[in-house]
């Protein structure tokens, strides 16, 4: 006789609708520059707690999808370990985009991902956007670029070139650590494993580049502590499991396009909570990225004929 059965990790309700999923998860690691400049640390600091503080929460809820699903594959737990190498890259190279030029228009140029995952999925996965993803890029692609403050005057920050660099290589890091999570969680029931895997993985490699470096701190005060726990629960865990459902059910590319909800609600945020300034041409880029991402995801319902 069979015992109980468990419910699902991720509801039906998240697991039939993955754009939503998609989109509720950008919004919420949209908080993640706020937190990052509220947590006052060095850039391997932050990187470094946010995964060490979500570790016990995806480790748990690994553990709970091994006993009910089995062991996963020794390919997925790779992929899923080389992405957290990847993630550890991305978030410290960010974090030094978001010290040179705010958490906006860091969070802004780190996601210009949208054209790398699109070509990198296209050239390594043989997967062709379709026509409607295909022309949303360029579209998407303008309009961070009005937000990026490239165009017009009253651009915010303290480098801005050197912010650009380091978010262009954060653009690269974030492109290859979601196509590299999105091959090594092929068993779409079990979203933590694989962000677990990632998550550990990031947490030695950011500890090993702040020490290279010399600028990780391991005891931080009580209110960096504070802040770096919120980060780690809400975007580290809440964001990426819901962005996790989300990357198995959709194509590479409409996947990147929804995660630039990021950026648009980070330079929401930081004007609102930071008092970062955007231009009205920023303000404009806000509008034409949410113009592609309509391009991208809202299809039109087909024509019913009547029989």
């Amino acid at each position: 006789m069979s015992g109980p059965r468990c419910p699902p990790l991720v509801s039906t309700a998240v697991t039939e609708r993955p754009a939503v999923a998609g989109a509720l998860g950008a919004l919420v690691i949209a908080f993640s520059a706020i937190l990052v400049r509220l947590a006052e640390v060095s850039p391997s600091t932050a990187a470094f707690f946010r995964c060490l503080y979500a570790l016990p929460v995806l480790g748990a809820l690994a553990w709970w999808e091994r006993r009910r699903y089995g062991p996963r594959s020794r390919r997925d737990r790779l992929l899923a370990l080389g992405a957290g190498v990847l993630l550890a890259a991305d978030l410290t190279v960010w974090h030094h985009s978001i010290e040179a030029v705010g958490a906006g228009l860091a969070t802004v140029l780190g996601n210009i991902q949208v054209v790398f995952v699109g070509l990198i999925a296209w050239a390594a996965l043989g997967e062709r956007p379709d026509n409607s993803a295909l022309a949303s890029i360029p579209v998407v692609f303008a309009g961070v670029v009005l937000i990026s403050g490239v165009i017009g005057a009253g651009a915010y920050g303290d480098d801005p070139a050197l912010g650009v660099i380091f978010g262009v290589l954060t653009a690269l890091m974030y492109a290859l650590f979601i196509l590299s999570l999105r091959e090594g969680n092929a068993d779409v029931r079990r979203p933590a494993g694989p962000l677990f895997d990632a998550t550990l993985t990031s947490t030695l490699f950011s500890a090993l580049g702040g020490v290279a470096v010399g600028d990780i701190e391991w005891t931080p005060g009580l209110e960096s502590q504070a802040w770096l726990l919120v980060l780690g629960l809400s975007s580290q865990v809440l964001g990426w499991l819901l962005i996790s459902v989300s990357l198995p059910r959709l194509p590479a590319v409409v996947t990147s396009i929804l995660l630039m909800l990021q950026p648009v609600g980070a330079v929401i945020l930081g004007a609102v909570l930071l008092s970062e300034a955007p231009s009205t041409v920023q303000l404009a880029g806000v509008v034409v990225v949410l113009g592609g991402v309509a391009v991208a995801t809202v299809k039109p319902r087909p024509v019913r004929v009547p029989a």
